[in-house]
C-alpha cells in the first residue's frame, strides 16, 4: 500500500523569493545587456551579486530542504537516483533531487563567475566595473571576454537545460513549477516540512539586509 499522502512544506518564502527574483534579474541582465543599457546591466548586476550572497547564507540558515545539507549528494547516491533506486530511506525527490542540486550549484557557480568578472571588466568604450582599478589591464580585458562571450553562453545554456528539466519533469506529472510558487507538494505525511514562520522570514530580511550591505561594501572597495 501507497503511504497516505499530505500537502507538505517544501520551499520557504525566501527561497521561492530568490528563485523567481534570481530569474527575473538574469533575463534582465542579459536583455539590458543587447539593449546597450549598461546602467541596468550593472544594477541588475548587483541585484544578482546580492541574491547570490543571500542564497549562500540561506544554505547554512534556510528551511530544511533549502539547505545545503539537505541536497549535497555524494557520487554513489547519484548513480543510485540515476539507476531509479533512491536507496534506504532515501528522500531524493522531496527537495532538490541530485541531478537538480548539481543544476542548482552549476547555476549560483557561473553567475558568480559572471559576477566576478563583471565587476572588474572594462569594455573599452564606455564601461568599467567598479572593481576594475583593483586589477591589471590585462586582467581586466580577460575577465571582460570571458563575461561577453564564454560566461554569457554557458549561463543561457544552463538556462536552456534548466528549462527543459521543468519541461520533462512537468511531463512526468512533477509539478515543480506549482511547488515553487505554492511552497507545498503532495508526498508521504510522515516527510518532514520545511519551517517557513514569520521568525524564519524575519530572519531572511535580516540576512539579505547584510547581504546587500556587503554588496555595497566590495563595491566602493574599488573608490
Amino acid at each position: 500500500m501507497n503511504p497516505p499522502t499530505a500537502e507538505v512544506r517544501i520551499w520557504d518564502l525566501p527561497t521561492r523569493a530568490f528563485h523567481w527574483c534570481l530569474a527575473a534579474c538574469v533575463v534582465g541582465s542579459v536583455a539590458s545587456a543587447k539593449a546597450g543599457a549598461m546602467v541596468w546591466h550593472f544594477r541588475f548586476g548587483y541585484v544578482i551579486f546580492t541574491l547570490l550572497v543571500f542564497r549562500i547564507l540561506w544554505g547554512l540558515f534556510g528551511g530544511r530542504w533549502s539547505r545545503f545539507t539537505s541536497f549535497l549528494y555524494a557520487p554513489g547516491t547519484v548513480l543510485r537516483y540515476l539507476r531509479g533506486d533512491a536507496g534506504p530511506g532515501g528522500r531524493l525527490d522531496v527537495g532538490h533531487n541530485p541531478l537538480g542540486a548539481m543544476s542548482v550549484f552549476a547555476v549560483l557557480g557561473i553567475l558568480a563567475v559572471q559576477v566576478g568578472t563583471g565587476l572588474v571588466a572594462d569594455d573599452e568604450i564606455a564601461n568599467l566595473g567598479p572593481l576594475n582599478p583593483l586589477v591589471s589591464s590585462a586582467n581586466a580585458l580577460l575577465a571582460t571576454g570571458w563575461h561577453k562571450t564564454w560566461g554569457q553562453w554557458v549561463i543561457l545554456g544552463l538556462v536552456g537545460l534548466h528549462v527543459a528539466a521543468i519541461a520533462f519533469y512537468t511531463w512526468r506529472g512533477k509539478g515543480l513549477i506549482g511547488a515553487m510558487v505554492s511552497g507545498d507538494k503532495a508526498l508521504p505525511a510522515d516527510t518532514p516540512a520545511a519551517t517557513d514562520s514569520v521568525a524564519t522570514r524575519a530572519l531572511a530580511a535580516v540576512l539579505l539586509a547584510l547581504s546587500a550591505g556587503l554588496v555595497w561594501w566590495v563595491v566602493s572597495l574599488g573608490g
